[in-house]
Order: C-alpha cells, then structure tokens, then sequence
C-alpha cells in the first residue's frame, strides 16, 4: 500500500519561510510525477505546483518566484519551498502523485494523496 505523508506545515507571519515536505513509501516514487495542491476554507481546492518524473517544475502564477518545488529520488520525497509567505496562503496543502506527466493539473487523475498539512500565514 502506497502512503504518502506530508509534514512542515505551521503557524508563520507574512514574509516568513516554511518548507513542506512529502514521504512518498515506496521506491516506485521515481516513475510519479508530484504535485502540491491547497485548499482554503470556503474555497476550492487549487493547484500550486508539481513537478515530473524527469524533474520539470510548473507553478500557479501567483506563486511563481516566491514557491520552489523539488524532489529527492533517494529519499523519495517532494518538497516545497515557500518564501515570503502572504495571508493568502493559508490552506491545507496536500501533495499527491499522478503517472501521467500531462495531468498535474488534473485533480481527478492523482493516483495518491496524503493526508494534509496545515499552513497559517498571519499577517
């Protein structure tokens, strides 16, 4: 049984830094592509970022230069680097793994999911 479990998730002011990470438990890891997705309270679920099997990274824009997303094939982790965090931030992030590197935008197609972590941004 895959698992994945995420954790790095916090109570941060604006500005601040946290980083995510997310265990994925099996070695077949390297053939998924990873994504991050967040939802907020009252508000749909959103793509943040992902990044392929190859290492190719994607962005929503509003997170472009500020998030980094990448991925350690030995540790079969993804991480995501948030920087200067703003209010709107604040959501539960979850990472999942989907095999089609055209689909990480597609919600409906991840395969795995984890749990969840919480990210605060006070302001």
């Amino acid at each position: 049984q895959v698992q994945l479990v995420e954790s790095g998730g916090g109570l941060v002011q604006a500005g601040e830094s946290l980083r995510l990470s997310c265990v994925f438990s099996r070695q077949m890891f390297v053939v998924y592509n990873m994504g991050w997705w967040r939802q907020a309270p009252g508000k749909e679920r959103e793509f943040v970022a992902a990044i392929t099997y190859s290492g190719h990274s994607y962005y929503r824009d509003s997170v472009k230069g500020r998030f980094t997303i990448t991925r350690d094939n030995e540790k079969t982790t993804v991480y995501l680097q948030m920087n200067d965090l703003k209010p709107e931030d604040t959501a539960v992030y979850s990472c999942g793994a989907v095999l089609d590197p055209g689909s990480y935008t597609d919600y409906g197609k991840y395969r795995y999911w984890g749990q969840g972590t919480q990210v605060t941004v006070s302001s």
